[in-house]
């Protein structure tokens, strides 16, 4: 719900999959080409109220991107390039805990200075159908979604492939072999949670379909092997009340179940902490729903989550842990496609029901643009305990402020400030904790 892109960052995702009309590149190889340079400095600070160490740091991201256009003909060839730094700036041994995802960490337990890491993806394109394949993908699909909401971006390496020959239909495939997870160096392969054998093979197929223009379907399955197999089922509808009103309904739901090796030393999940009927197993239905009214500058979201009780919500979690051994270089895990994604916690485990509401406003509609706030507050109850089945609840509150400046010389530079409160009656896998994170965004297009 409230892991959207960070302001000024739009540089950082600028690789996700997607699809260009055929009439957008027009212009050629190197004439349709854009190169940037973003810059991410982030301030970061968890105070665990129950257990565990205090976090406080502070790092700066630069990444470059080339995006080239493409070869004239009827079929046309073009390469993404990205490179990723990250340079810690504060914050050393005591302030850093040796088992993070934020930054990783050196063989002392202290943060690393600076780590990077470099991706490229190849691509064609026919009509309106394009192939990507690289190691520089960053997905944002109902059963992928590449994490950007920290220091550095997820990226994915595979292929997918997306097109839209036929009218009012987005098909979607493809095959994601390994990732580098937020604060990494490395590719590795993919596990959920509590798994520590990694897989290199994430299937998937999909479909967007535009109804009318208000309503819009969508239907995926994907496989993650030896751990789950997930089917996604979503309906989108914007009813435009007037020319500055509309009601929003996002309606979702998931079905998820174990594959191959999943239960077996080695691929397990532990539910996010949480009660599953098949100890190690993913077996779980998940629905949302969530309603908007806009009017004007304002937005007021309402919505409800139900988790069912035989198992935890199962996403790719954790590529940080290979042949049982906890690697700290800050790998971490996707974002994934629920409305209680948000800034500390999931609301993910078994029985799970969550309401959750969130207001918005942009102050553009009172002569400040660049300017927007939003607060964000979940309550979870009904969590079945891991042992007895017990019931448990958790609440979250989230509160954002971003600006971007509009003109001038620093036209475009962003910042952000978040603060979470999370408090649970049952640790799960999350502790009770207060988080602010300051960031500070800028983007240059150098052509």
């Amino acid at each position: 719900m409230y892991k959207q892109s960070l302001a000024g960052a739009i540089a950082l995702a600028s690789i996700s999959i997607g699809i260009q009309a055929a009439e957008q590149a027009p212009e050629g190889f190197i004439a349709g080409s854009h190169l940037s340079a973003s810059s991410r400095t982030m301030y970061y600070r968890s105070d665990n109220r129950v257990g565990g160490a205090d976090q406080e740091e502070t790092a700066e991201a630069l990444v470059f991107n080339f995006i080239s256009g493409y070869t004239p003909g009827t079929v046309g060839f073009g390469v993404d390039l990205q490179t990723i730094t990250g340079i810690h700036l504060d914050g050393g041994k005591g302030h850093h805990p040796d088992s993070n995802t934020f930054y990783p960490s050196d063989s002392d337990g202290s943060a690393e200075k600076t780590w990077s890491r470099a991706g490229a993806n190849a691509k064609v394109k026919f009509s309106k159908t394009e192939l990507k394949v690289g190691s520089a993908l960053q997905p944002n699909l109902p059963i992928l979604v590449a994490n950007d909401g920290r220091l550095t971006p997820q990226t994915f390496e595979g292929g997918i492939i997306t097109s839209r020959d036929l009218e009012n239909f987005t098909f979607t495939a493809g095959k994601i072999t390994h990732e580098a997870g937020r604060a990494s160096s490395n590719y590795s392969g993919m596990a959920v949670a509590g798994g520590t054998q990694d897989s290199n093979s994430f299937e998937f197929a999909g479909v967007d379909y535009k109804a009318t223009k208000d309503l819009t379907l969508q239907a995926y399955h994907s496989e993650l092997e030896d751990y789950y197999k997930q089917t996604f089922l979503g309906l989108i509808h914007v009813f435009p009340i007037s020319d500055n009103q509309s009601f929003k309904t996002d309606l979702r739901y998931f079905d998820s179940s174990s594959t191959g090796k999943n239960g077996d030393t080695g691929y397990r999940f532990n539910n996010n902490g949480g009660y599953a009927k098949k100890a190690g197993e993913v077996d779980n239905k998940t629905w949302s729903a969530m309603f908007t009214y806009s009017l004007g500058g304002h937005a007021l979201m309402l919505g409800h989550q139900h988790v069912n009780d035989d198992g935890g919500f199962v996403w790719i979690s954790d590529g940080n842990i290979v042949d049982g051994r906890n690697r700290n270089e800050g790998q971490g895990g996707s974002s994934f496609y629920l409305f209680t994604d948000c800034m500390i916690n999931q609301f993910s485990r078994a029985g799970e029901n969550t309401t959750f509401g969130q207001y918005s406003y942009d102050f553009s509609r009172v002569g400040v643009p660049g300017l927007k706030a939003a607060f964000a507050y979940l309550h979870g109850d009904d969590i079945k305990d891991v042992a007895n089945g017990g019931d448990h609840s958790e609440w979250e509150r989230d509160v954002r402020l971003d600006y971007v400046v509009q003109q001038g010389t620093f036209k475009n530079l962003g910042f952000t400030v978040r603060h979470g409160t999370y408090r649970g009656d049952d640790s799960g896998s999350v502790r009770n904790s207060d988080q602010t994170r300051v960031i500070m965004n800028y983007t240059l297009a150098i052509w």
